[in-house]
């Protein structure tokens, strides 16, 4: 699934390319993907423009004009979101498509279908609506993110585990399995740790391990290991500099130790079991 730094790329290659063109049409080609607003609602974008484009989290957030509109697009699992100069044959997976006066478009393509599109009014009021926009926690690279934050939410739940508390969205803003792991990693914490069992310097190296791992991949466009692409259709290059992540067997950057794979909160995780111990 792309991550903060994915979205966050996918967002400034299209903050290039897209806004303030005039929509000529709006197709939606899997009603499916329809969160919010139907696919007449869609179409009535023809005419308007792309204004700005924000994000929020792993959610992309399309500011529309003249009708003060926000669409929001949730890319899930294999979402992506490719501009083409000229208009280019519809592939099998490409479910909505967004046609520009000048020829241009931007191609929804999504190969497990499960990205979500959400139409509301501009607005706190309208992104309300979005399914679990509001509820999200603050963005490591969020201003007001501190350790004190990281110590604030999790005292709220001491049993879990670390592992889960950085996937959760409502604690932590962004991360998913590829940077949690990265971050335990770096913070030198077991993902099993208990959070009631981390101590203040603990929780001190994994919140700036959070911000640091975060703008790292950010610098290198994001990670690619089978999907993820920008709106140029262009790879990242953070996978080159991942330490653990799908690294099991391997020795560990920093002790040589093999690394190791165990399931936390239903997901993969890798860690050193020397440097990251329980």
């Amino acid at each position: 699934m792309p991550e903060l730094p994915e979205v966050e790329t996918v967002r400034r290659s299209l903050e290039l390319l897209v806004p303030h063109k005039q929509i000529a049409a709006v197709e939606i080609f899997k009603p499916s993907l329809l969160s919010l607003g139907d696919e007449a609602a869609f179409a009535a974008l023809a005419g308007g423009e792309i204004a700005d484009i924000g994000r929020r989290g792993k959610y992309l957030l399309f500011a529309m004009q003249p009708e003060p509109l926000c669409w929001v697009v949730h890319l899930r699992m294999t979402g992506k979101l490719l501009y083409h100069q000229q208009p280019q044959p519809l592939q099998k997976h490409d479910h909505a498509r967004l046609t520009f006066a000048d020829g241009s478009e931007l191609v929804y393509n999504d190969m497990r279908g499960f990205g979500r599109f959400w139409l509301t009014p501009a607005g706190p009021e309208g992104l309300a609506q979005v399914s679990g926009l509001n509820s999200l926690g603050l963005e490591p690279l969020d201003a007001d993110f501190s350790a004190a934050y990281w110590q604030e939410k999790i005292k709220r739940r001491p049993r879990a585990m670390v592992k889960a508390a950085l996937l959760d969205q409502t604690v932590v803003a962004g991360l998913g399995n590829i940077y949690a792991d990265e971050v335990l990693f770096q913070a030198q914490v077991h993902p099993e740790r208990l959070l009631s069992s981390l101590t203040e310097a603990e929780n001190q190296r994994l919140a700036q391990a959070m911000r640091e791992i975060l703008q790292a991949s950010i610098e290198q466009r994001g990670t690619t290991f089978r999907d993820y692409v920008d709106g140029n259709n262009q790879k990242g290059g953070y996978q080159e500099f991942l330490q653990v992540f799908q690294k099991k067997g391997q020795p560990c950057p920093k002790c040589g130790a093999e690394i190791q794979r165990i399931k936390v909160a239903g997901r993969s995780s890798y860690f050193c079991p020397h440097c990251q111990v329980k």
